[in-house]
């Protein structure tokens, strides 16, 4: 199965105590599946690697781990357009009421008529109202 992917399901392949069966059999499904995400992914991935090791949940020493465990699965990251962020992507933001990062992964999935695997509960409805699927809790 395809779907387009956000950092909170993302992260709740990294911490244990995040995931659930759902999430786990998305990502299994990977093994046969292909994922995308936005061009800001990777950036919200790190940004929340480097908050928990702030707070002091995950340690330094575990990131050339993780980051291999993420390279090894099948997500394409697609490259941000300043041409659709400009349009697109904050229009949608801004009609839907949603943050420009949440409207990347909305932009996204609508784009490429797929279903949004996403933990975020706002991002979920919002999707749904769309007519888009939302996969996860």
């Amino acid at each position: 199965m395809a779907f387009v992917l956000d950092a909170s399901m993302t992260l709740a392949w990294v911490f244990p105590d995040e995931a659930t069966e759902k999430t786990d059999r998305l990502l299994a499904s990977l093994l046969e599946g292909q994922a995308y995400a936005p061009g800001l992914w990777p950036i919200e991935v790190a940004n929340a690697f480097l908050a928990a090791t702030r707070r002091s949940r995950l340690d330094l020493s575990e990131w050339p781990r993780i980051r291999h465990s993420l390279d090894a699965l099948p997500i394409a990251v697609d490259p941000v357009s300043p041409a659709s962020v400009w349009s697109a992507v904050l229009e949608l933001a801004h009609d839907r009421g949603l943050s420009v990062h949440h409207a990347m992964y909305l932009e996204l999935a609508r784009r490429m008529s797929l279903p949004l695997a996403t933990l975020d509960r706002c991002l979920a409805a919002e999707a749904r109202t769309l007519g888009v699927e939302a996969l996860g809790r």
